[in-house]
């Protein structure tokens, strides 16, 4: 039968979050109830609460998590359980033209639950990114749940779930770092991070950290940046050719979403480079770029969604990473704290003062 369990609510645009009763139903065809036992907070969560992605309200909050599933609907056997899961929002489909090309890292119909989970009065809830996880259970389609081993700790587990995952994909995946590479990263948040480690479990040679705020380029050295750069002292373009032998870097990487940052990192790569774009613009935000400089430069500029990842193939391999100590994720908890204190997770993110901070169910 359905039960009633506490929720992160966001009711309205701007608004602060509040924690209320809502309904969780029992699982249907293709679903899965899962207990949530952690949920990042995600810079996602908060576009959701100041209507940046969508005027849907009210959202049930939460989407970078990892908990157990309680319960599975007809049809599932993926999943059972009992079993120990990541929540993803890339639960692939199988049948689109990204699927059928054998490229389901790219799948254009991913699956969500179809029935609704709601508040006491019957409001339905829109989840964020179809999860909505900052709740003690949450209903998602049993193909967002990724089973991985239960020796990881569920705080750090749950962060593959988005921005830890898009920073290391955005280097391993979309951008290919390889042995021996030159990368630069610009902005050195979560995600950035996660660039940074990603390019440091690919092997590379060089890894220059880009930020205009010392503290930041600080931890990034705990992720295996061995240059950092502070743009408001020196021009990170330059100083990034400087250790490149002139050259400029093979890999760049813009983990912030600013047309300023991205062209920086677009001159501050080598001829046939790769540029990657991980940070998430605003709508209304464009850029411009000599167009001679796309054709003479060469190489690509990627956008890269959720790190290009597979969350079937990529979680498993990078939590057992995690457990053979190859895989620094403890460093990208700054704090944990309780259901009750997401709105104040807000306003530090916003004021830079955390990796992540993870709510503990």
């Amino acid at each position: 039968m359905p039960q009633e369990v506490r929720g992160v609510i966001a009711r309205a645009k701007g608004e602060p979050v509040t924690v209320e009763t809502i309904v969780v139903p029992d699982p249907g065809p293709g679903e899965a109830v899962v207990e949530v036992q952690a949920c990042g907070v995600c810079h996602t969560d908060l576009h959701y609460r100041e209507g940046g992605i969508n005027d849907e309200f009210p959202f049930l909050l939460g989407h970078e998590a990892a908990g157990v599933v309680e319960s599975v609907g007809p049809g599932v056997t993926d999943v059972a359980p009992g079993d120990f899961v990541i929540l993803n929002w890339r639960a692939v489909c199988g049948s689109c033209r990204s699927c059928l090309k054998g490229k389901p890292q790219y799948c254009f119909a991913t699956h969500n639950a179809t029935q609704k989970m709601t508040l006491k009065d019957g409001t339905e809830l829109s989840p964020a990114l179809g999860i909505g996880a900052f709740c003690d259970k949450t209903l998602v389609a049993a193909g967002q749940c990724t089973k991985v081993d239960p020796a990881a700790q569920p705080e750090v587990a749950g962060l593959l779930g988005c921005g830890v995952m898009a920073g290391l994909g955005a280097a391993m995946n979309t951008g290919g770092v390889s042995r021996g590479d030159t990368v630069a990263v610009f902005g050195c948040g979560g995600v950035g991070d996660a660039a940074i480690e990603g390019s440091r479990l690919a092997g590379a040679k060089t890894i220059v950290a880009v930020d205009i705020d010392d503290t930041k380029l600080e931890w990034a050295k705990d992720f295996g940046a061995t240059h950092t750069i502070n743009a408001t002292k020196e021009d990170p373009v330059e100083r990034i050719r400087e250790l490149t032998d002139g050259n400029g870097a093979d890999v760049t990487i813009e983990a912030i979403g600013l047309p300023k940052t991205y062209e920086q990192a677009f001159y501050a790569r080598d001829l046939a480079g790769t540029v990657v774009l991980v940070g998430v613009p605003n709508p209304d935000m464009t850029i411009e770029l000599p167009f001679i400089e796309l054709f003479g430069r060469g190489g690509a500029l990627k956008s890269s969604w959720y790190g290009d990842c597979l969350p079937s193939r990529d979680f498993p391999m990078l939590i057992d990473l995690y457990l053979q100590g190859r895989l620094n994720l403890d460093g990208f908890v700054s704090e944990t704290i309780g259901i009750d204190d997401v709105e104040e997770a807000f306003h530090k993110m916003e004021q830079g003062g955390v990796l992540r901070s993870v709510v503990v169910l």
